[in-house]
């Protein structure tokens, strides 16, 4: 796979992706954002034998799609820090998920990030896998949620996180998704498995931040 930027928000790129392959696919066809993509080096399908679960509308085309990609990610600029670079979604095909793709997409936008001038990379995640993946990629929570109760993680683009091994606040992240109601039971059993400490809400001693579990 091959990292393509293909522009800042003032460029208006957009992306076609299958909605049964991609979360978020609708936000990719979007001018308002900066994308960048992993996509095959020659323009073959990234999944080439992934089967959708169900058959698309009649008269939409199915070759209208970006079929080489395999993840994308959209951004753009805080409107209230210019130095900080927002990351609106991130989406891996639903084949390829579990690969370390989305945390390497993130990793190659950093260059154009600080050549851009950008001095942070600033992230929202609604679920313990995206958090997960989040942390692999440099990132450490903040301690701060959104309005939409999404936990904000962010990392300088040099480096990662200085606060990133801390065991407590990877731990207390995760508690604050278990806390809450809807979790699927592969996010229970995760949460579990990371927080080792048999259901409670709080947090247990056994969970380190990935880098110290792997």
């Amino acid at each position: 796979m091959e990292f393509d930027l293909l522009g800042w928000p003032e460029d208006e790129p957009t992306l076609r992706l299958d909605y049964r392959a991609f979360s978020y696919a609708g936000k990719f066809v979007m001018t308002t954002t900066g994308k960048a993509a992993l996509r095959t080096a020659d323009g073959s399908a990234a999944a080439p034998g992934w089967e959708p679960g169900r058959k698309l509308p009649e008269g939409m085309d199915p070759d209208a799609f970006d079929a080489d990609v395999a993840a994308a990610i959209a951004f753009d600029a805080d409107r209230t820090d210019p130095e900080v670079l927002r990351l609106r979604y991130v989406t891996v095909h639903a084949a390829l998920r579990g690969e370390g793709l989305g945390p390497r997409l993130v990793g190659d936008l950093l260059g154009p990030a600080a050549e851009r001038g950008f001095e942070r990379v600033r992230i929202a995640v609604n679920n313990p896998f995206a958090y997960e993946a989040l942390y692999r990629a440099g990132f450490a929570f903040t301690g701060r949620e959104t309005g939409l109760a999404e936990l904000v993680l962010e990392r300088p683009v040099e480096a990662p996180a200085a606060d990133r091994e801390e065991a407590a606040r990877y731990r207390e992240g995760l508690a604050r998704y278990r806390k809450r109601g809807g979790l699927s039971d592969a996010e229970r059993s995760f949460l579990r498995e990371r927080l080792g400490d048999g259901g409670s809400g709080e947090c247990g001693a056994g969970a380190r931040p990935p880098e110290l579990r792997i």
